[in-house]
This record gives C-alpha cells, structure tokens and sequence, in this order.
C-alpha cells in the first residue's frame, strides 16, 4: 500500500458461503435419511449416489436437492449445481435453503444480481436465516453497497449478538464508513467473544491507529508480534507494516495471510509459448483512478513504448470520471472495467488474451484480487508499487523494488524473485505541475513566523515513541509548529491531547484540510520547512510530494520494506545525508535543520538543482528502465520459464 492510501479495512474477513443443515421434508424419507447420515460422515459418493437416485422418483424434494447442491457446491461443481437448483426452487419455492445454495451457485459463477435475487427470496421465506444474512451481506459489500451490508450484518447481529463473522464485517464496514468509536468498540466485543478470532488483534490495533487511540498500544503490539513470530493470525499483513519492523516477520505475516489465496489446481497457464509481434502487458489494479497508485503510475502509462509493449488495463475499482482515469482510459490499449467479474472469469479473461506479462498493483490493498493470479493465467506475474513487501505466495515471480528497499541481504525474506530497477523503485508523474500559486500561511492556518514541521502522513503511521520525538522537537525548538493531516475531529482532538499530556501546547499542532485539486496540495508544501517522515511505516506517495515541492524529508532507514521507502527517494534525488540511521539521529538532523537557517536553505537549493538532474522525477527514465525489466521477464518466460536467472538482476 502505497504512503498515502486510505486503506481503513484491508481486505476484509470474509466467512465463506454457508450452508445449513435442513430438516427431512418427504414421506419417504428412509433413503433420503441414510443419504443424509452418509454425507455427514463424510462418504460423499455414497452419499451422491443415494440422492440421485432418490430425486428420480422425487424431483422435487428440497431436502434431497438441498443435500445434492451442497455436495456439488464444495467440489466446486457450480455450474451442475446451478442446473440441479434452477428447476429445483421453481419446483419447491417455499424452501428457503434451496434459495440460499441457488445463491452461492450463482454468486460463485459472477451472476450477482441474480444471487442477491435469490437470497432475497431466502429471506421472504425466513427472515432470521443467519447465513443468509451474513452471506448476502458479503456479497453486498463486495460490490461496494455498504450501508445495505451493513444493515444485512446489524440485522444478523439482533438474532445472534455474538456471531463472529458478523461481528467482524460489521467492524470493517464501520471503518470504510470512518465511525471508529463504533468499529473499535464491534471489534472489542468479537475479542470479548473469541479473543483468538482470526486478525482479531489486528483489526483492533489498525483501527485504533487510525483514531490516533493509542490505548495499550505496546502491549497488544508486543501480543501482535508475538502471535506472528508463532505463526498464529494475529494481524494481517498490511497493518502489521505499521506495527513491526522485521522483514522476516513480515514475510510471516504475508504467507499466513496467502493462505486465503491457494493457487489453483488447475492453472490456465501451462506453459504454452506466444508468438506475439509485441510483448502483452497488463496492469492489475483497483486503483486506476484518482488515487496515489493511479498519480504516481499514469505518467509511466503514458510513456510506454508502443511499438514494443500492447497495454492492458484491468480495472478492479470504480470509475470516478476523473482527470487521471481520463488519461488512462486514453493511454491503454485495451482498458477491461473488470469490476463485476469473478476473479476467475478476469484470470480467464487474461489468458484468451494471452498476456505476457501481468503486474499486480495492489498486493493485500482494498478491493485487491490476488486470486486472480492464484489461477495462472499469465507466464510472468509481478508483484510492484501497490504493497511494499512480498505477498508470501508461490505463484507470484517477481518482485520489482531498488537496492535500499531490499538490499541483497533481505532477499531471502520475499517469496518473490528480487528483480532491481537502478535507482528509485517508486516512479512519479514527471507531468504533473505545482500549482505556481503558493498560499499564504494565514490561508493554511500557520502562524507567520517559526519553523513549520510537516507530516501529511495518515494518522495510522503515528505512534507513541514516534509522537514522543515530534513533540520533543516542538519542545527544543521555541515558536515551531507541527502541521499534520488527520482525517477527523475527533483524531486530531486526540493527538493535540497526547500534545498536551507530553507538556506541549496543544495549539501547535495545526492540521491541514482537504483541497480538491492535487496541483494546490502540493503547492502547500512550499509554507513547510522541515518533512518529518513516520515509521515504521514511512511516507511514500508522501514523501515523494514533498520532494517534488522541495521540502528537505528526513527519516531514518528501517529494516522491513516499508521502512525504507523514504531513504531510497532521497537517493534516487541525491540526498543521501537527509538519511538517518537511528532514531536518535533522525531527531538530531531535524533539529539541526531547523535550527540552521543557513543549512536549511542550502538543503532546499540542493534539491531544486537535484530535481533537474537526477533520476526521482524523470519518468520517460523510469519508464524505459522498467520496459527493460518486462523485456528480461518475458525472455525468460519465452526460454521456458527459467526466472531463476532473472533473480536479482537490475535494469540496465
């Protein structure tokens, strides 16, 4: 996830389609009863065999059809499933179950509206049907209807208060709809019910970063950790970022966390050879939007080479109309709004197209669709930009990053080949201009002396110990304020009370509101001074903002990807001593700055001389070098697949 997303819910628990035992509905119900007994001891042949049988001479039984689907349902069968149950609820419609497995069959084949339809005709039959409501809220969610999910999940709730699932897609959706006090208290109760609910801990702790809660913080952290080190689901891997710094815990966090996304038996790519005059590129993503991921990727679009690549966009996520979807919509070749797909239709989809080489822009990010690449549908699959680290599966080859995010030694932490663009790995928009109008610092709430700190970072990469520095900066530095962006009233009250309590006056923190176009957000950077990055998650997209609007950013290297983001943009624009290598030195330099006027402006020129000349903001640069790593990836691919040999390799 890129630094400045909003991903409140990552990826959410879903419980899987659920089907329920039913009563016996016949007169003769002998053969029917021993189908019944056979399946449940798990002799499932046997089990079919008896109820096929039986509905010859009893089509219509809902029992018998019901226990049927739910064989063909688990083995995946779901087009025989949807041919069994299509006649079936013609022929028994007032049998709820019968409704709920025709949902699941036609949920699991993409034709949504129609299951929504029958889990309604579910529900008309028997309103307090549990899976149904947890199932249907699913779904509703999944296609971005959350109040409706919502309502499904709270309606579940009056029937059952402590349902888990339920319980924990309430919280999530509560997030999306930012009401943390809710969400944080819904994911309470799930632990009060189940304290070792799947990324219970996790759900909990992300949540309360980002109310700037900081209640418990080391202890459930320390449990957090604790629980990955033993491989258990503490946490999932995205808000882990913001909690440990250990590459190899990281990777932990990521294979556990893959196991949601088993790759398929039965690949759609088996090792066939494309003749293709040019080399088919897909980009994957939910993103392509007004978005970081979109901003920092369409000036690459754009500047692809079309006599060498064909370019494919798969579209995971809405359509905003906006300027940048815009651009997209005219740089592709071909632009798939895969939005109302199942992931596998879209995997089959990329295989009749016969990709070459598949880029996955969001990793475990929202609306992501890592089972997409679980079915094999392209000879090279790439892991870039969207999530910093590896996804920890066995089907995703590459992953493309630069010496400072993964040096040599990390290596062995990522599921992924290593493959090394020459500087930077994080591209930028060399076309995007800074709006010329600076405004004021009246018009941005700052006062009109003193050193202005700035961290427009997301309220989730603040933490205590990181608090503790910024305030003791405020502290050694008369006059200086700290300019953040926090998402609501009730974070930022929060954080100038953690001011408070840490014997700073809370009115020194000053938060900048939301300004439609991004051309004037980056032009409020020019009223900073100094950028104090977070960790262990840094700025990203953030960073790099505020290098393009020549704000000095200084951060200390961490050790797990997400920590070092910030000290390869410094690199990639030749300012390696804005790099810190402690915390304590990390304070020590910004203290520096800012108590140097002469150092500071001398740091601000060497930027907007570097900016001309080095390589964070060339992006026709960028974007051959990137071209070259596709062209080794697909050589590879050609030669039978030997990525062994393209491990570690950089572009040249």
């Amino acid at each position: 996830m890129m630094g400045n997303q909003t991903h409140a819910a990552v990826p959410s628990h879903r419980a899987p389609p659920t089907v329920a035992a039913v009563p016996v509905l016949t007169s003769d119900p002998s053969a029917l009863i021993r189908g019944i007994e056979l399946q449940n001891k798990g002799q499932i042949a046997e089990a079919e065999t008896l109820f096929r049988g039986y509905l010859l001479s009893h089509p219509f039984d809902g029992a018998a059809l019901y226990s049927l689907a739910v064989i063909l349902l688990q083995r995946g069968d779901h087009a025989q499933a949807i041919e069994l149950l299509a006649p079936g609820v013609v022929g028994c419609p007032g049998f709820a179950p019968l409704w709920m497995a025709y949902a699941n069959a036609l949920q699991s084949t993409g034709r949504v509206a129609e299951a929504l339809g029958s889990y309604d005709k579910a529900l008309a039959l028997n309103p307090e049907y549990t899976e149904v409501l947890l199932n249907s809220g699913v779904l509703l969610r999944d296609q971005q209807r959350h109040l409706e999910a919502l309502e499904r999940f709270q309606r579940l709730l009056t029937i059952k208060p402590d349902y888990e699932a339920a319980l924990g897609n309430c919280g999530i959706i509560l997030t999306e709809f930012k009401r943390s006090d809710e969400a944080i208290a819904m994911f309470q109760r799930l632990l009060k019910v189940n304290p070792d609910y799947d990324y219970g801990l996790g759900l909990l702790a992300y949540e309360r970063l980002h109310a700037c809660d900081w209640t418990d913080f080391d202890t459930n952290a320390a449990k957090i950790i604790e629980g990955i080190k033993a491989h258990k689901r503490s946490c999932k891997s995205l808000p882990f970022m913001a909690i440990s710094d250990d590459s190899r815990d990281h990777q932990i966090s990521a294979q556990i966390f893959a196991t949601r996304f088993p790759e398929s038996k039965k690949p759609l790519w088996t090792g066939e050879r494309y003749r293709h005059k040019k080399i088919r590129l897909a980009y994957v993503s939910p993103d392509l939007r007004e978005h970081p991921v979109g901003h920092l990727m369409c000036g690459i679009f754009e500047h692809h080479d079309k006599s060498r690549f064909e370019t494919v966009a798969i579209s995971l996520g809405i359509d905003d109309k906006s300027r940048l979807r815009s651009r997209m919509l005219a740089c592709f070749d071909k632009f798939v709004d895969a939005r109302f797909m199942t992931s596998r239709q879209i995997a089959e989809l990329m295989r009749e197209m016969e990709i070459d080489v598949a880029v996955d822009l969001a990793g475990y990010t929202s609306d992501s669709r890592t089972d997409v690449f679980a079915n094999r549908p392209v000879p090279a699959q790439v892991n870039y930009l969207g999530y910093p680290g590896t996804l920890g599966t066995n089907y995703i080859d590459y992953i493309i990053a630069d010496q400072h995010v993964i040096p040599a030694a990390h290596q062995a932490f990522y599921n992924e080949k290593v493959v090394y663009l020459p500087d930077a790995y994080l591209p930028t928009d060399a076309g995007l201009k800074i709006s010329e109008r600076t405004p004021t610092r009246q018009e941005c709430g700052l006062p009109e002396t003193g050193v202005v700190f700035c961290s427009f970072s997301h309220d989730y990469k603040i933490n205590p110990p990181l608090f503790d520095m910024w305030m003791r900066l405020l502290s050694k530095v008369p006059g200086s304020v700290l300019w953040l962006m926090s998402r609501s009233q009730a974070s930022q009250a929060k954080l100038r009370k953690e001011a408070q309590a840490r014997g700073v006056d809370p009115e020194r923190l000053v938060f900048a509101g939301r300004v439609p176009l991004v051309e004037d957000h980056l032009a409020r950077y020019r009223q900073a001074d100094i950028f104090l990055d977070t960790h262990p998650y840094n700025a990203h997209t953030t960073a790099a903002d505020a290098l393009m609007a020549g704000l000095p950013v200084v951060t200390f290297m961490g050790g797990a990807f997400p920590a070092r983001v910030a000290a390869s943009l410094l690199h990639a624009i030749g300012m390696p001593e804005l790099v810190a290598d402690s915390t304590q030195g990390y304070e020590d330099l910004a203290f520096k700055l800012a108590t140097d006027p002469a150092l500071l402006a001398a740091t601000r020129a060497k930027i907007r001389a570097n900016q001309a000349t080095h390589a964070l903001f060339d992006t026709e640069r960028f974007c051959r070098n990137l071209e070259a790593i596709y062209v080794s990836m697909w050589r590879q691919s050609e030669l039978g697949g030997a990525q062994d040999e393209l491990g570690g390799m950089a572009a040249n």
